[in-house]
């Protein structure tokens, strides 16, 4: 059972943000910090990639754990209320990935997918910025 009322969900759920997400600001600003300039959300490209950097073909999506249910990760908790439409939601998600993705890489760009997990805490949002930053420029 719900612990909100039919509004207080409503408006609850109205407040998810599908660009401009903590976890992607956050990874933009330690890019940036590196020296990399991007372009957010671009449209034009499969999956509209939330961080893109033309010049050297790079894109990166930045996935929440529980929406594109990552494997593995405690925070890709599967949900007990209203399974039947969840569930399906969820895959729907993680099968629009993968096709975006694999749309992606056959025009040629090379992907990076970061998990919210993986950024969770300063340090690691630190080490994976540095691991992105020698991947975009070689």
């Amino acid at each position: 059972m719900d612990i909100f009322s039919k509004e207080q969900r409503s408006r609850v759920m109205s407040r998810i943000r599908s660009v401009d997400t903590k976890p992607e600001v956050r990874l933009r600003k330690a890019l940036f910090a590196h020296g990399l300039r991007y372009r957010k959300n671009v449209r034009a490209l499969p999956g509209t990639p939330d961080i893109v950097f033309p010049k050297h073909r790079f894109a990166i999506q930045v996935r929440g754990c529980f929406w594109h249910a990552h494997e593995g990760c405690g925070r890709s908790s599967q949900p007990s209320d209203n399974a039947g439409y969840w569930l399906p939601k969820l895959a729907r998600n993680v099968a629009r990935d993968e096709a975006a993705d694999a749309e992606l890489r056959s025009r040629g760009w090379r992907l990076a997918v970061v998990w919210e997990c993986e950024i969770s805490s300063n340090a690691k949002l630190i080490a994976v910025a540095a691991r992105l930053a020698s991947e975009i420029r070689p």
